[in-house]
């Protein structure tokens, strides 16, 4: 499949191509938009989650709420656009009203500045920006309902948030965060269940179902690491303590994450994300206006505090699209009861029962 998105944060809504989507699959519009709002929810969430209520719209590839085969394309409105028209209008808008010079550390603007030649951060921020990942959240809820319909399922749920694992002391935290100008970042883990052995590949770096789902999760917003099974543990243990045993009718352990050789191997897909604080902070870090060389605070854009929710829903939806892709790769097929029909002969030959 292939997958693009576009829109700037403040533009008049992102939209989304999905190519590669087989026919034959039923959608449902609600669920979809559940997935927007929860992408929405979250503890520390900032201000602008309070004008956006995020809702699909779908201009192609489903007809009564089936798949047809052809590419799936959609938008979703940014509400926010009616403020920011006069500066972000594709042909009337004048961004020198919302120039950033004071470029913040931690994100994409002083070395996005830099390679496409802008006098100030706006251009890049607005698509550097985390919104872009409503698009993202949209294509992997489609894709998670497709995968539901083959026997897979992708869950995510908060691992840590600021290093605590208990709700309260996750929010009381945020608490302390937000009233001293700061930010925080956590953890997700990510469990896909009812995986057919075989997806991916060892013949090929690029085929690994490890690198691949890596490179997905990798690519949203303050991700910076992801973690296969027991991850950096493993560092710290023997090869005995360390792999998982196989007898008749499957393993008894699940450290390597439900993926050994590049390739699942029938047991669970656990991976863990790593979200870095968001480094848009109210007090603002050390920097250089680049406009006047001068030393100063970064910018303040208005920021969450925390987004360790959200980002958990991102990365669940991240993933899905990752796994329908390779299952497709693998199966082929056109038609979704192709590619059911192909994953059931697979199940099938399990050896170990």
């Amino acid at each position: 499949m292939k997958l693009l998105t576009a829109g700037e944060s403040h533009g008049k809504r992102s939209v989304c191509i999905i190519e590669g989507l087989p026919a034959g699959a039923m959608l449902d519009e609600d669920m979809i938009n559940a997935e927007l709002f929860a992408r929405q929810q979250g503890y520390g969430r900032g201000g602008r989650m309070k004008i956006e209520t995020d809702k699909i719209e779908v201009y192609s590839g489903i007809i009564g709420g089936k798949t047809i085969g052809s590419p799936l394309s959609f938008g979703i409105e940014n509400k926010d656009y009616a403020n920011w028209e006069k500066y972000m209008s594709p042909f009337d808008g004048d961004i020198s009203g919302k120039a950033l010079t004071a470029v913040r550390p931690g994100h994409a603007d002083l070395s996005g500045m830099i390679k496409y030649g802008f006098d100030n951060a706006r251009p890049v921020l607005e698509r550097a920006s985390a919104r872009e990942t409503a698009a993202r959240v949209a294509a992997g809820a489609i894709c998670k309902q497709i995968l539901l319909q083959l026997g897979i399922t992708v869950k995510g749920e908060v691992k840590n948030i600021g290093g605590e694992t208990e709700t309260e002391k996750q929010r009381a935290a945020i608490d302390a965060a937000r009233k001293v100008g700061d930010t925080l970042g956590g953890a997700a883990q990510i469990t896909i269940k009812g995986m057919p052995i075989g997806v991916g590949s060892y013949v090929q770096f690029d085929r690994k179902l490890d690198a691949v789902l890596a490179m997905h999760l990798m690519s949203i917003q303050s991700v910076k690491a992801v973690e296969v099974g027991l991850g950096t543990e493993f560092a710290n243990l023997k090869g005995s303590e360390a792999h998982d045993e196989i007898y008749i009718g499957g393993r008894k352990t699940n450290r390597a994450g439900g993926i050994e050789g590049g390739m699942s191997n029938g047991e669970d897909i656990v991976l863990t994300v790593t979200f870095k604080p968001i480094p848009t902070l109210m007090k603002g870090l050390d920097t250089v206006d680049v406009k006047t060389g001068a030393a100063t605070k970064a910018a303040s854009e208005r920021s969450d505090c925390c987004a360790v929710e959200a980002a958990t829903v991102v990365a669940m939806n991240a993933a899905a699209f990752a796994i329908l892709d390779e299952i497709i790769k693998t199966f082929g097929g056109d038609r979704l009861d192709e590619i059911k029909a192909r994953i059931a002969d697979r199940r099938k030959d399990n050896v170990l029962g």
